[in-house]
């Protein structure tokens, strides 16, 4: 009876392990929240539309004055880096704007474009208020969003973070370095 038992409990303990590969390791895990925003393109993109895919988020705005043009020429460069590896089909670009109120959809198209950007998997999303996003980032993603006092210009984080398939933010890169281009594919293809 009790050799029965320890059967039983060690194929729960299999099963157990066998439920938990779903899961990807990473430094925090965050559930991105649900949206619905129009890109480029003016096509709506909800968090339903990429699941089953890996994203690469970041925050950005057009009319930044320093960080934002580094950031976006480095998505670009993901970008391309993305399709060398073949993982263009299976990894989704995300940039969100922090300056809706400006950034319309056209904007954001140009803005990408002029850094060497293409849309096949990069969406660039706009369509909602300023409270909207700022709330969205700090409760997906932990990253604040403030307007700059008596300015146009916008605080946001620097940060690319890698989101699972399932809609989850678990690890993060410094945007403005390129070299971190290379780390995020390298992570992706590890968690494949």
């Amino acid at each position: 009876m009790a050799r029965y038992i320890w059967v039983f409990l060690l194929l729960l303990f299999v099963m157990f392990l066998s439920a938990c590969g779903d899961q990807y390791e990473g430094d925090f895990s965050y559930e991105v929240q649900d949206f619905t925003f129009t890109n480029q393109d003016g096509e709506n993109v909800s968090k339903r539309d990429l699941e089953g895919k890996f994203w690469v988020v970041d925050f950005i705005f057009t009319n930044c004055t320093t960080v934002c043009p580094p950031m976006t020429s480095n998505m670009a460069n993901l970008q391309d880096q993305l399709q060398k590896a073949g993982l263009q089909d299976e990894v989704q670009l995300v940039s969100f704007s922090v300056d809706p109120k400006r950034d319309k959809p056209e904007t954001l198209k140009d803005y990408a474009e002029a850094r060497g950007g293409t849309f096949e998997n990069w969406d660039l999303l706009t369509g909602y208020d300023f409270e909207t996003i700022k709330e969205f980032s700090i409760k997906s993603f932990k990253s604040a969003v403030e307007q700059l006092p008596d300015s146009d210009q916008m605080m946001h984080g620097t940060s690319f973070f890698i989101v699972t398939p399932e809609g989850n933010a678990i690890k993060n890169y410094d945007g403005r370095k390129a070299a971190n281009m290379e780390k995020i594919v390298e992570d992706i293809q590890e968690m494949m």
